[in-house]
This record gives structure tokens, sequence and C-alpha cells, in this order.
């Protein structure tokens, strides 16, 4: 009963602008990370970085004998990027929230797809719950997923509304 007291007492004016900073502090979490490692994509450690997630995984291994291992870094890279900026244009345009939460979806939803086959589980532990290195740093992305099919949402919500509008009328 204390609890419902005590949110009762945050002012109404108050929710629209948390709102807005914890959607704005989302995206940031998710822009950062596509922006800071799309661009880590171009140089040659992340090259060599990439190899044996791609190679280890059946469904990106394709990859290396199209593109080469740096073509491969470098058209992630490119993905990555381009994605960032839509999702911070994400912020003025309906249109680029839903195509950048959907390339953002699909890029968190690949590196997650990746634990289905890499070595995540920590052996020394005892396996499975026990991440090992590589686990801990796949993991993260499941909420970067969840954050951009938020974004991918909101989008489309954006983009219907002036529709439902008119069928009202």
């Amino acid at each position: 009963m204390q609890t419902v007291t005590r949110i009762q007492a945050i002012p109404v004016a108050a929710i629209p602008r948390l709102a807005k900073v914890s959607r704005t502090i989302a995206l940031a979490g998710v822009v950062l990370p596509l922006l800071l490692i799309g661009l880590l994509k171009f140089t040659q450690i992340e090259v060599e970085a990439l190899k044996p997630l791609i190679s280890g995984t059946p469904w990106l291994a394709w990859l290396y004998p199209v593109l080469g291992e740096a073509g491969t870094s470098y058209l992630l890279g490119t993905v990555e990027i381009f994605t960032a900026i839509l999702l911070i244009a994400s912020a003025w345009s309906a249109r680029a929230a839903v195509v950048g939460g959907g390339l953002a979806a699909l890029t968190f939803l690949t590196t997650v797809s990746t634990m289905l086959v890499l070595p995540v589980w920590e052996a020394a532990s005892g396996g499975f719950p026990w991440l090992n290195f590589l686990g801990t740093f796949l993991i993260k992305d499941v909420a970067l997923f969840g954050v951009s099919l938020v974004i991918l949402t909101q989008g489309i919500e954006r983009l219907r509304e002036p529709s439902l509008q008119t069928q009202g009328s």
C-alpha cells in the first residue's frame, strides 16, 4: 500500500519527461555500440577478432568466400554505422525508426544467434549457466535486440497514427 502512495506522489507532469529521458538513454545504449563497434570493423584488429565468430557460425561462414575477411568486416561495419545514423534520425523520422530499428534488430538477432553454435559456456566452472568471455560479450545483445524492437515498434506506431486518425473521421 505504501508503494502505491509513493508512486502516486510522482508528479504527473514528470512522467513524459522521464519517458523522454528513458528513450534517449535506451537509444544511446543501442547507437553507441553500433557506431563504435561499426567503426572498429574497419581495423585489422577487428577483422582478426571476427574470424572465429564468423567462421564458427554456419549461417555466416559463407560471407568469407564471397567477400573475404576484410570485406566481410567492412560490410558489417558499414551496416552498423548506417543503422546507428538511422537510429539517431529516428527521433525525428518514423521511417528512420522503422528501417533503423529493423536493421538493428536483425543485427542483434544475428549476433545472439551465434550463441547457439559458439562455445559460450565456461567449462572450468561446470558449463551452463556459467558464461565464458565470449558469452559475456554476446549476452548483452539480447537487451540491444529488445530495445531495437521497441524502436521499430514505436516507428510503426508513429507511421500508423495519421491513418488511424483519418479512419476515425
